[in-house]
């Protein structure tokens, strides 16, 4: 279980008492409830993202906060069922992909380190500016000129790249992904900067199939959409060690789930990654739909969801959620 009645006595092993299962169960689930009670009425001082705005689709008193642990048991509160687009919570998705096809460790290096960075950006995740003095390598994958060059290497490896990042969300969320088409359609006819950022790299050399097929591939994996209960599933894989601990398949090595998660921890909150590490202590990567996933390692993978955005383009009351969360239940990996 994640906590007993007493959560402040968990061990950094995740170790807790078994002696009543169903009474720490319950335990979790109160917490819960008063986690999103203090969290949900801060969505107030957020906003909703202007594309979500315009499509209708985002409810701004919507929240959920979903703890799956790596034995299956489920601790949840909210509109958990909720089905939003991931928008850049796919980047981790398609890095995972990417490793996956260009398999060995030394062709990851080759392939993948060669053409983008590991290093928080520190501007904001669609500038011109960085790209442009470090001569088209990007800071990290979890800024979009980053995802944009992971979708190039993905068209160099994958027959069919839409089909197969779809499968493997699919397969790690447990149940069939689809893709909210409105969503696809605004970034298709919005997506100039990202375009300017994708010429911008092809001019160095550093993306090097058709521009057009490599934005159609980043719309596409944003434009995925899910549930809080099926982030919160499908992340766990980095918190078991590269392995889905569903099916017992491994996903990515040990060593290659850390990178991930890794990154993740530095690069994963836009420019609020900083502060996500001081105040929530985990890995997590954000969207601008209002989602957050989380991983606890060797626990759980944790998800919450809340529309309204604050000035960094994080989920404001998934934030509050998260520290509340970690502080309660000692979850910080620090």
């Amino acid at each position: 279980m994640v906590a007993d009645t007493h959560p402040e006595q968990v061990s950094a092993h995740g170790e807790t008492p078994t002696e009543d299962a169903e009474s720490d169960q319950k335990d979790i689930d109160t917490h819960l409830r008063e986690i999103a009670e203090i969290a949900r009425p801060t969505a107030d001082e957020g906003h909703v993202a202007e594309h979500e705005d315009a499509l209708g689709g985002a409810d701004p008193n919507g929240f959920a906060i979903a703890l799956i642990e790596n034995d299956g048991t489920e601790h949840l509160e909210g509109d958990v069922d909720q089905v939003f687009p991931i928008q850049s919570i796919s980047k981790a998705f398609a890095l995972t992909l990417a490793m996956q096809k260009v398999d060995r460790v030394s062709a990851v290096a080759d392939e993948i380190w060669a053409r983008i960075g590991r290093e928080p950006s520190g501007d904001p995740f669609n500038s011109l500016v960085q790209l442009e003095h470090e001569k088209g390598i990007p800071r990290n994958p979890m800024i979009n000129a980053g995802a944009l060059v992971v979708d190039d290497i993905l068209l160099d490896h994958c027959s069919d790249p839409t089909a197969e990042i779809t499968a493997l969300v699919s397969e790690l969320a447990g149940g069939d992904i689809g893709t909210n088409h409105e969503v696809a359609q605004m970034e298709r006819d919005t997506s100039h900067r990202n375009l300017a950022v994708a010429n911008l790299m092809a001019d160095f050399g550093n993306i090097r199939n058709p521009v057009d097929e490599v934005l159609a591939l980043y719309v596409h994996q944003c434009s995925l959409s899910m549930s809080t209960r099926q982030l919160a599933r499908a992340v766990r894989f980095l918190s078991n060690d590269g392995v889905d601990p569903a099916s017992g398949k491994r996903v990515l090595s040990d060593g290659l789930a850390r990178r991930v998660t890794a990154l993740m921890l530095t690069c994963g909150t836009y420019d609020a990654a900083g502060a996500f590490a001081f105040d929530v202590g985990l890995p997590c990567k954000s969207g601008v739909a209002g989602a957050i996933m989380a991983v606890v390692p060797n626990r759980l993978g944790a998800a919450v969801w809340s529309p309204a955005l604050d000035d960094t383009g994080n989920s404001h009351a998934g934030r509050v959620a998260l520290h509340h969360l970690a502080e309660r239940f000692d979850l910080s990996i620090f």
